[in-house]
């Protein structure tokens, strides 16, 4: 159980609402799991206090869209096009055991854990049987994350409606517990429509939201516009890249009232045409940044977000600043996954997730003249202090919490062996 009070004292104040913007010497108290003040010398009476004197204090991030369970296949996919992605994943997926899924799972949690990111959505096409989906759950609430559980078809076909209903009924049933669910079918780049509308209907009878890869694909050159014709457009839809997509088709998104999830590192290597988060951005649609693929891209919101801005500076006009980026990491992946009303800023009454970076390592020092730029430009996870989890502290002085850390380690090892030859 969290504190019942904490106080992170004294810290250089990263908030994310309505814009991001900073402040000096600033308090932040949370208590029960819950940010109830932001302020100068509050009061510590009966509080834990974290003195956050030259750290920078800032919401989570929140990674919108990876595939957890390829934690175990890290670099598997560089130096190449998605279409030996995709045989990578044929090929080795299926050597999976839901023993493995859980092990690989966890690994990428605490990956995300210990570079700041304390919610993720986990797109997870690696239910080949009920067991699978089961040890991936078990996984991230092991790991102590905020996290949206998105049940995935995998590659090479597997998984089921009906398991589907099982685990949102029996497992996944309450939207205000640390692990949600979502449902993550193929979608219209790669289904016929008939198919698609099945599954929205599951979608709506379960009361899911939906995520999908969207592209311009020969099954579906323009599968925005077939969604409306087929009167499919709705909220409580994630669209995963769209790199593909004319302006036309993502202002839709964006009047639809749904999200996007631009991925930039595994984008840019796996030659998914031009960068597209700026575009949403232009073109109104709210937007988060995601990494996708370790087998692919780096695993931290750093990396996302320098690799955000920097191709910002060279296809967009307007060109995206270090807040718009910051933004898109922290509120914008919360309003993505349908979950600003508790996460992505530090608004007293949201639930706790903070986490704090050091000033005081070489990479980030004299960076106090603009915290926002720090962070962007030129922090990285090695300087993720202390992070918090609806109040919970899961990482304190640089190091992790986790009770089984180093077995974690160990067992992932033995699954890359088992599944790649390494």
């Amino acid at each position: 159980m969290p504190d019942t009070r904490i106080l992170i004292r004294n810290g250089h104040v990263i908030d994310t609402e309505p814009e991001p913007f900073a402040r000096r010497d600033t308090d932040v108290l949370i208590e029960d799991g819950r940010i109830v003040a932001v302020g100068s010398e509050l009061s510590a009476d009966g509080a834990t206090v974290i003195d956050a004197t030259d750290r920078i204090v800032l919401p989570g991030f929140v990674d919108t869209h990876r595939h957890v369970w390829q934690s175990a296949l890290r670099g598997a996919a560089v130096d190449t096009d998605l279409g030996a992605y995709l045989g990578l994943l044929a090929q080795c997926g299926p050597k999976f055991g839901p023993q493995d899924v859980h092990t690989a799972t966890l690994a990428g949690a605490l990956e995300c854990l210990d570079s700041g990111i304390t919610t993720q959505l986990d797109y997870s096409h690696i239910a080949y049987s009920p067991e699978h989906a089961d040890a991936a759950i078990d996984a991230l609430h092991t790991a102590g994350l905020r996290a949206v559980y998105g049940y995935g078809t995998p590659v090479t076909g597997g998984g089921s409606l009906d398991d589907v209903r099982r685990i949102r009924t029996e497992r996944l049933a309450d939207d205000n517990a640390l692990v949600t669910m979502a449902y993550a079918p193929l979608g219209p780049s790669f289904t016929p429509i008939e198919v698609v509308a099945g599954e929205w209907k599951v979608a709506d009878e379960l009361d899911l939201p939906v995520t999908f890869h969207v592209a311009a694909t020969p099954v579906n050159p323009q599968p925005i516009f077939t969604l409306r014709d087929a009167g499919l457009l709705r909220e409580k839809i994630l669209y995963v890249h769209g790199n593909t997509l004319g302006d036309d088709e993502l202002k839709l998104i964006a009047d639809s009232g749904a999200a996007a999830s631009a991925a930039p590192g595994a984008e840019a290597m796996l030659g998914n045409n031009s960068p597209v988060a700026g575009r949403l951005k232009r073109l109104g649609v709210t937007t988060g940044l995601g990494v996708d693929a370790v087998t692919s891209a780096p695993g931290d919101m750093f990396s996302l977000m320098r690799a955000a801005l920097l191709a910002s500076q060279i296809v967009d006009n307007p060109r995206m600043t270090c807040g718009d980026v910051l933004k898109m990491a922290t509120l914008g992946g919360a309003a993505a996954l349908g979950l600003a009303d508790r996460i992505g800023s530090l608004r007293p009454g949201k639930q706790a997730d903070v986490i704090l970076l050091r000033l005081d390592d070489l990479n980030c020092l004299t960076a106090e003249r603009d915290p926002i730029a720090a962070v962007v430009t030129a922090a990285h996870p090695h300087n993720v202090d202390t992070v918090l989890v609806a109040g919970q502290v899961v990482k304190t002085a640089g190091r992790l919490l986790h009770a089984d850390f180093g077995q974690v380690i160990q067992d992932l090892r033995a699954t890359a062996a088992a599944v790649s030859g390494l």
